[in-house]
């Protein structure tokens, strides 16, 4: 009789241990896979970018021209048009060289068609005097060639909802732009390169796969997989069987 709770102990533990040794096993296999679908990520991207540069007109299209300029994605490009410096919008709390400051877009007309791409031009120191100041930025007139990736439209950074207006924003959503400015504003836009020129610096961040983060979070899962193991069989088969030695 005094061993049948002793047996609902062990069985009890077993579950727990055996649960616990799958589930984190499993969580080290779902970040390998994660690393292994980054690595095909940047892979993917540095391919893009080393194709031949194509001329800015070929994002010209109808509707059904979107999933052509998605499939083109960190290409290079060359564009050729207009400024539309009324139009330019100072995106805050953006980052380069781990200084605060603004990624600054303006709107390029692009030759021949009746298309604008918002191009990321660069980033500006911000005023630590006064926050409503503008970085001096210089946009040329006339024709103009600018060279750059494509990008997605900017990600958002956090905020408290509404719609944003003025030259100094924290997003800039596509939707609402589009009606605001009147133009036929593409869905993606351009990461200008090059050196630092019209008081705008172009050092991009290399866009970091992670690969490394979730090969180590995958070692701490398959390491905490073998200590529940370790754990088990000592305290539920190796101290038994020393106490029965010793009685």
């Amino acid at each position: 009789m005094t061993d049948k709770p002793l047996d609902w102990k062990r069985c009890l533990a077993m579950a727990v241990s055996a649960a616990g040794v799958a589930i984190t096993f499993s969580l080290g296999l779902w970040q390998l896979d994660r690393a292994s679908e980054k690595t095909a990520l940047q892979d993917a991207r540095t391919q893009q970018a080393a194709k031949e540069a194509l001329d800015g007109r070929t994002l010209s299209g109808a509707p059904e021209g979107v999933a052509g300029r998605s499939a083109l994605i960190h290409r290079r490009l060359v564009v050729t048009g207009r400024w539309l410096p009324n139009h330019t919008v100072y995106l805050e709390n953006r980052q380069m060289n781990a200084k605060p400051g603004f990624f600054v877009l303006t709107p390029l007309q692009i030759e021949g068609t009746g298309e604008v791409l918002v191009v990321q031009r660069g980033w500006a120191l911000r005023s630590f005097t006064d926050r409503a100041a503008l970085p001096p930025v210089q946009t040329p007139e006339g024709m103009v060639q600018v060279q750059g990736n494509l990008a997605p439209w900017p990600s958002r950074l956090y905020d408290f909802g509404g719609a944003e207006t003025g030259l100094i924003r924290q997003n800039l959503d596509l939707t609402a732009y589009r009606q605001e400015t009147g133009l036929k504003v593409l869905e993606v836009t351009l990461l200008q390169s090059g050196e630092a020129s019209e008081g705008l610096l172009r050092e991009w961040p290399v866009v970091a796969s992670g690969v490394a983060k979730h090969h180590g979070y995958a070692f701490q899962w398959f390491g905490l997989s073998g200590l529940i193991a370790l754990l088990y069989v000592w305290f539920q088969i190796v101290q038994p069987r020393r106490q029965k030695r010793l009685a």
